[in-house]
């Protein structure tokens, strides 16, 4: 019965540590963007395409679309500047690829992306700029089979993949305020 009174008061004692040391709370919503408070809807209009290399601005745009969607916190996206509080503007600048690995025949067997862009996001309440990256460089690599009857271009899951992984850090980068401007 003495033994049961402790556990009781052990028990009782611990789950008020826990509740007041805020261990409840760890699983609230986060909400909080690094965007201002009052920014709430995003304009991804079509990205530039200075590299001159067939729908990379497409795909870069619906990447960071998708991106948005995904981890925005709330926010809404749209393409139309019109009516957005922040507009994400963005250009490719270079696509590039090398050979980096060569077979036993001395033909390139794995492939070097090289892409280079430009992204500025506007504040269209206030008209400043939170955040500026004229040199974001993305690198990625891709494969070409020894075997010509299985051959596969890989070229194009590769720029996917690479479109991805520039939406994923860029998207990051504002939700979580990292060089983003802060308010005045």
């Amino acid at each position: 019965m003495l033994l049961c009174k402790k556990l009781f008061r052990v028990a009782a004692l611990a789950g008020l540590v826990m509740c007041a040391s805020g261990f409840r709370g760890c699983y609230k919503p986060v909400n909080k963007t690094g965007l201002p408070t009052h920014v709430r809807t995003v304009a991804v209009p079509a990205f530039q395409n200075q590299a001159l290399r067939y729908r990379i601005e497409s795909r870069f745009t619906d990447s960071v679309m998708r991106e948005i969607i995904k981890r925005g916190k709330g926010l809404r996206v749209q393409s139309e500047t019109k009516g957005a509080d922040a507009v994400i503007d963005g250009t490719i600048k270079g696509f590039a690829f090398y050979g980096v690995l060569l077979d036993t025949r001395g033909r390139a067997r794995i492939f070097e992306v090289v892409i280079t862009a430009a992204v500025t996001v506007r504040d269209q309440v206030t008209n400043r700029v939170l955040y500026d990256n004229q040199d974001y460089v993305f690198r990625g690599e891709f494969e070409f089979t020894d075997d010509p009857r299985s051959f596969f271009n890989e070229e194009d899951p590769a720029v996917e993949r690479l479109s991805r992984s520039f939406a994923e850090s860029l998207v990051s980068t504002l939700v979580n305020g990292f060089g983003v401007n802060e308010e005045p």
